[in-house]
């Protein structure tokens, strides 16, 4: 399992590497997260079996094309059972001849139905997927009734209940500029600094669904996850936005919510115009 969902690192100097030579190729991924071991590849294996993780069925998908390893370049981890509509990635590719449009049949046709390549272009010789990026936008998506439709369970948090939006939203409107995120850090993060800069974070109804969308340069491990399960909870137990900023503010992970179940969770987006905030 990954240990963070992705790093608020900016490329500096001792970051910076000698740029491999190719054509770097942008990509645009979909992925359905339910039966694999979040994004990033592992070259351990689980029980004696290999793990399956979407790093690696697309450096597989590659290399088949490439005819030799492929290092692929994703903007930020994904756990395991999160999803995404809009990651993104980047290679650099040592087929001469082949126009960085043509990547969107030719890996759809290797890979695994749950990922797909939504697109693909040509990018700067520079450009890199986690340290080019300027923000990443998540989705949650809660179904408030007692039983979602099958299709939707591997995708949705069965709330059974419908909770205030105007009580959610009135918290959500303290998750703006930079805060210090310590409170929804999970145990394990390992990032040198829990600040991050969020852009903005909003509860809207979509058809019998309840999305929550926020907007940041970065997050830590399970940040999301652990906002929208401490928002329900807080909403539930009759809090408003006084309690949840005083909670914010007191850094202290013990004082979150339950954290929400992972198939609720998209990547949505992954912007690389804007202002850089750090």
């Amino acid at each position: 399992m990954s240990q963070q969902l992705v790093s608020g690192e900016s490329l500096d100097n001792n970051q910076t590497k000698a740029i491999p030579s190719g054509k770097n190729i942008h990509l645009t991924i979909s992925y359905d997260g339910t039966h694999f071991c979040g994004w990033q590849r592992q070259d351990k294996a689980a029980a004696g079996k290999p793990v399956r993780t979407v790093q690696g069925e697309l450096e597989k998908a590659l290399e088949k094309l490439a005819k030799e390893p492929v290092q692929l370049i994703g903007s930020g981890r994904t756990d395991s059972g999160v999803h995404a509509y809009g990651q993104a990635a980047n290679f650099y590719s040592s087929i001469a001849s082949m126009p960085a449009e043509s990547y969107i049949p030719a890996l759809n046709s290797i890979l695994p139905k749950d990922i797909r390549v939504r697109e693909a272009r040509l990018a700067e010789p520079d450009f890199h997927s986690r340290f080019s990026a300027i923000s990443r936008t998540y989705r949650y998506f809660l179904y408030p009734e007692a039983t979602p439709p099958a299709h939707l369970m591997p995708y949705v948090w069965p709330l059974r209940r419908r909770p205030n939006i105007k009580t959610l939203n009135q918290m959500a409107a303290c998750l703006q500029g930079e805060l210090d995120c310590t409170t929804f850090a999970a145990a394990g993060d390992v990032s040198p600094s829990k600040f991050r800069y969020l852009e903005s974070a909003v509860f809207y109804p979509e058809g019998q669904q309840l999305v929550f969308e926020i907007s940041a340069n970065a997050f830590l491990w399970k940040m999301v996850r652990s906002i929208v399960g401490s928002l329900i909870h807080y909403e539930a137990q009759g809090k408003d936005a006084a309690f949840f900023k005083e909670i914010l503010e007191k850094k202290d992970r013990s004082l979150a919510g339950p954290t929400a179940p992972p198939q609720g969770l998209f990547l949505w987006n992954v912007s690389f115009s804007g202002q850089r905030r750090h």
